[in-house]
């Protein structure tokens, strides 16, 4: 037998006659107006409640409903890759998507706009697994920083860029446009990987285990929607309608977990997490998503709170830090290729975690500037920490484990955000309660400013503390060495 250190993989990028430039636009363009449809809805939310005459807890489904599909499609991306070849499951993702635009575009009641965007999320679930298992088998480790920079731009721009460009849209054109001026792109998407996309991946049509179908889709689905809800409630996690789906989603997922290492072919390997770099690298991603979602939607609570600002001007101080993240992706992934991932990320979470202590100490005085500035250094170090440990992760795993472990981060990042919202909101409720019961005028403007200060500065305390996990993580971090299949799909020997 050939040794596993005589062996290397062919990697299509090494060879002189591939193109796989256009496969990565092909992908990308895809990627990034599915990506981009998450955020574009969110600002059209009010002008949804009074076209269809609903209530704000209504029209909230077509956020919570996008990511409870998508988080419920995503574990089932590596069975779907061993049963379609790439341009199938490309192409059939986009059409899906495509579809589900169209649907909405037209949609004469709120009932149908809903079911439109949930067709949009089966599309905008799958694709990025997709993109990533592509990418992974497309370009040899030393070279996939660059790549899974760009992947990262790909996903904070299209989402920094959601609410500015869906204001503009339903300001001038109405609510409509925002899915009639994706449709185009999408074709193109389409038609452009018709013409360029080949077969990546192996077809292997794995066992369908439906019994794991339903472990994954009720219990992410049941989780997902239980912390989702938790800021909604007066009561928080105390609620029956919250702490239930919850509980059910536990138990769910608890079960999925057993059933997965004991199937020979299970739905999702979580064999994966038997390779350290990849566990390191999933845990500080977790850290990093919700420290991440929680900033990103807490800020502009305390700036149109007690800064008294707009929700126009609350955005525009965010908007700097969320360009710079998607900017920097790329220089990023590169930096990561030469100089590993410790060099990055132990400046990086240090910068963080002191990013958020200085936002323990938030006030009404507050300047602007702090505020645009801190959430600069946010997402600067954000850009410098989870791609790259996402990509050193991956690299230590085999091929064949490749669309396991994408699969993994992807479901664990809308998992990850809406635990990270719902728990840190419930958080910033309970504090500003107990602040206001001691309050001598609890009803007064002043007593309520001075709750939420104080709910946010406490807050942020955890968020830090949080974060210095993160910093001391990443000193015990290291370059991974990919770990070969004894039996990969393209090898050769080395005669070397």
């Amino acid at each position: 037998m050939t040794e596993t250190k005589n062996i290397k993989y062919e990697f299509l990028s090494e060879d002189p006659n591939a193109k796989t430039m256009p496969i990565m636009i092909a992908l990308i363009i895809g990627a990034f107006f599915a990506i981009l449809n998450e955020t574009l809805l969110n600002i059209a939310l009010t002008t949804l409640m009074a076209e269809f005459d609903i209530t704000l807890s209504t029209v909230q489904w077509i956020a919570t409903g996008f990511m409870l599909v998508m988080a419920i499609v995503i574990p089932v991306s590596p069975l779907l890759m061993g049963w379609f070849t790439t341009r199938q499951l490309f192409i059939g993702t986009m059409v899906t998507f495509f579809i589900g635009t169209v649907i909405a575009a037209l949609a004469p009641s709120f009932g149908v706009l809903l079911f439109g965007r949930m067709i949009q999320a089966i599309g905008t679930g799958l694709i990025m697994p997709i993109m990533f298992n592509v990418f992974l088998l497309i370009y040899p480790p030393h070279k996939r920083g660059k790549i899974m920079g760009i992947v990262g731009l790909v996903i904070m721009f299209a989402p920094a860029i959601g609410p500015t460009l869906s204001g503009v849209i339903v300001e001038y054109f109405g609510w409509r446009f925002l899915f009639i001026f994706v449709m185009p792109f999408t074709i193109f998407s389409i038609l452009f990987a018709l013409k360029y996309l080949v077969n990546i991946t192996e077809i292997t049509k794995p066992k369908i285990d439906w019994i794991s179908i339903v472990y994954s889709t009720v219990g992410l689905g049941a989780t997902i929607y239980g912390f989702s809800h938790a800021g909604e409630s007066a009561n928080g996690f105390m609620t029956a309608s919250v702490f239930t789906p919850i509980i059910i989603g536990v138990i769910a997922i608890t079960l999925f977990v057993f059933r997965q290492l004991k199937l020979d072919e299970p739905l999702m390997d979580l064999r994966v997490f038997k390779f350290p770099m990849f566990t390191h690298a999933v845990v500080l991603f977790v850290i990093i998503i919700m420290v991440m979602f929680a900033s990103e939607l807490i800020l502009p609570v305390f700036m149109q709170g007690p800064m008294g600002l707009t929700a126009a001007a609350a955005g525009l101080l965010l908007l700097p830090g969320s360009l710079l993240n998607g900017a920097m992706s790329p220089f990023m992934g590169a930096l990561f290729d030469k100089v590993g991932p410790k060099i990055m990320m132990i400046p990086a979470t240090i910068v963080l975690a002191v990013t958020m202590f200085m936002f323990s100490n938030l006030n009404a005085d507050t300047p602007q500037w702090v505020i645009i500035v801190g959430f600069m250094l946010i997402m600067l170090s954000v850009s410098a920490t989870m791609m790259p440990a996402e990509t050193n992760g991956l690299n230590q795993l085999p091929k064949h484990l490749y669309p396991h472990g994408t699969a993994v981060v992807s479901t664990l990042q809308p998992l990850a955000g809406a635990i990270g919202v719902s728990v840190f909101i419930g958080m910033l409720n309970s504090k500003q309660a107990s602040y206001l019961e001691g309050a001598a005028n609890p009803e007064s403007q002043e007593a309520m400013t001075a709750a939420m200060v104080s709910g946010v500065e406490f807050v942020y305390f955890v968020i830090f503390v949080i974060t210095l996990i993160a910093a001391v993580m990443s000193f015990f971090v290291y370059r991974a060495k990919p770990i070969e299949d004894l039996v990969p799909a393209r090898v050769k020997k080395d005669e070397n």
